[in-house]
């Protein structure tokens, strides 16, 4: 009987364990995610310290919604899900932005907190930061997921993974109580419970019927547009997209983030002619772009006339959200571009010579305005002069990953600086929020590991600063730069408070030195005020692969009040009438 204990005893002593904390690392890398964005604190700080001793990158962040924007471009970029960890209820709840703007944006990304054992929060007993954390994110993401059970992390992690990838892409949370991470279990149990999802993006094939039918109304439009969202940037069917719009022949609009799938010098691109496409195009094909407010909602003056709409989307409930469409295409992008492609025949044809034409001749009248615009160089520098030097130098360099963000900064980079190749441009997208500069910039250069450059307005800025200390702790190969001119929109604005207390609204400190914030942390700080002074700085700190901030000083009265999107400011809307 004594042998027997003592058998027993033996035995459970050499059983080999493991617990949540190694399972959760396990499950990540057996679904080929090696990087972790976030920031360390209770309950997940060992979590973070493991993922490191297992191999992975974890990249740590002062604040967590810039460590969840950081992922979420990453999933941009990648097409697999950014990983972001935070810790519980404040940290939480700090990403949840992040995970919200991903959801909106279609940006595969999964949130993971840690969070408060289930029996207190339930019974409202008053835990370190307790908090229902599954049902606040719940409206926010696609979809939301919490594991009690050591044994069923795996299954936990191939859900959220499946979930942020497949269909329309978006933001995932999953929570994970502490005591979960501590469970021990049997390894080898363990090691059966991880999934290696197969296939977690299937292909979506169009139906042949709706093929043909979208190919013939493009076939019939005397004026016929093509609009490219980032939706068609994400799906990396860069080749066949080309092809299909050479091969149609027909104009091509890109969205923001969509430029660079085909060159912004193409002949095709009509975006130097925007306004006047819009208004006039007959039949406008829509591949991975929503006719959301960035586009009007598909009505309005922008629009002009009555006009027919072809949709190439994957959620077949997007359609007709807006305006009545004509010809919907359902499918993942690829897979009904790819369709598209085969059924255009040499009897397609090519649009009408005299649309062409059009859009050729306010090409170039547009274009020739411009360019006196910006060749004028003023002293402080306007957004256009500074613009121009900053899209002369990123010209002979079309690898560089381009992140754009502000108001003023904003809308006049994305139409002033060209783009060559696909998923180099990152900015606000869907949502239009301000605070994605630094997170998306570390995202970019983590993940492609090419330098990233970030034209930042001042106020843009703010919301992400200190994470000039991440660039420089991790020496990514990121050139900030701020366009100061001293406040919000402008620095010029009067105080209207009649005993004149405070600064205006809109003002921030005078002659501020941003590029001071960058030298405390080790970087390189540049102080500009010309477009000569611009173009050698921006040179010489790409040429130094490290961190880098260029303090741009813009003249304070350049700017509008939110920039080109006056009309959604109520007061500016009442100033106008």
């Amino acid at each position: 009987m004594k042998n027997d204990v003592q058998s027993e005893a033996f035995n459970a002593e050499s059983t080999e364990l493991t617990d949540g904390f190694h399972l959760v690392i396990d499950a990540l890398k057996a679904n080929d995610i090696d990087t972790i964005f976030g920031l360390v604190g209770i309950p997940v700080t060992d979590l973070a310290r493991l993922a490191q001793a297992q191999g992975m990158r974890f990249i740590g962040f002062r604040h967590e919604q810039h460590a969840g924007h950081a992922a979420a471009i990453a999933g941009y970029m990648t097409q697999k899900p950014g990983v972001c960890l935070t810790v519980s209820a404040p940290g939480f709840l700090n990403g949840l932005t992040a995970l919200a703007n991903a959801t909106t944006n279609c940006f595969p990304m999964i949130l993971i907190s840690g969070s408060s054992e289930r029996e207190i929060v339930d019974l409202q007993q008053g835990d370190y930061e307790e908090m229902d954390q599954l049902s606040a994110a719940r409206p926010y993401a696609k979809a939301a997921f919490r594991v009690l059970k050591a044994e069923d992390i795996g299954v936990g992690v191939a859900r959220a993974i499946r979930a942020a990838v497949s269909g329309r892409p978006g933001g995932v949370y999953l929570d994970l109580p502490a005591q979960l991470l501590s469970q021990a279990l049997d390894a080898e149990r363990g090691r059966k419970s991880i999934i290696k999802v197969v296939d977690p993006a299937p292909r979506q094939i169009p139906a042949p019927d709706a093929v043909k039918r979208a190919l013939d109304l493009l076939k019939s439009a005397k004026k016929p547009l093509i609009l490219l969202g980032k939706g068609a940037a994400y799906a990396q069917a860069d080749a066949d997209i080309r092809a299909l719009v050479e091969k149609s022949g027909v104009p091509y609009l890109p969205m923001s983030m969509a430029k660079g799938l085909l060159p912004d010098t193409h002949e095709q691109s009509a975006s130097a002619a925007r306004s006047f496409v819009l208004a006039e195009a007959d039949v406008v094909l829509l591949i991975g772009a929503r006719l959301n407010w960035l586009l009007s909602h598909g009505k309005g003056k922008t629009w002009g006339g009555p006009k027919q709409f072809i949709q190439v989307d994957i959620a077949p409930t997007e359609i007709d959200s807006n305006v009545a469409i004509a010809a919907p295409v359902i499918g993942d992008i690829g897979s009904c571009v790819a369709a598209m492609l085969a059924g255009i025949d040499k009897n397609f044809g090519k649009p009408p010579a005299e649309w062409i034409n059009a859009i050729n001749e306010r090409k170039q009248k547009n274009i020739s305005k411009m360019a006196i615009t910006l060749a004028k160089d003023t002293s402080p520098m306007n957004f256009h002069c500074a613009l121009r030097a900053i899209r002369d130098v990123l010209k002979a360099r079309p690898d560089i990953n381009v992140v754009n963000e502000g108001a003023n900064t904003l809308d006049y980079g994305r139409s002033i600086i060209d783009m060559y190749q696909p998923r180099k441009r990152f900015d606000c997208g869907t949502w239009g929020i301000m605070g994605i500069g630094m997170g998306f910039a570390i995202g970019a250069a983590v993940t492609s590991g090419l330098p990233v450059v970030a034209i930042e307005g001042d106020s843009a800025f703010g919301f992400s600063g200190m994470e000039l200390e991440t660039i420089c702790r991790y020496n990514l190969p990121v050139v900030s730069i701020i366009f100061n001119n001293n406040g919000v929109y402008k620095g010029c604005d009067p105080n209207l408070n009649p005993n004149k207390q405070d600064v205006a609204v809109t003002a921030f400190v005078k002659g501020a030195r941003y590029d001071k914030m960058i030298e405390a942390f080790g970087g390189i700080g540049y102080n500009v005020n010309s477009p000569d002074e611009l173009t050698k700085a921006l040179t010489e700190a790409l040429a130094s692969g490290k961190p880098a901030l260029i303090n741009a000083v813009i003249d304070e009265d350049a700017g509008t009040e939110s920039g080109r999107l006056t009309n959604l400011n109520p007061q500016s809307a009442a100033k106008k009438k």
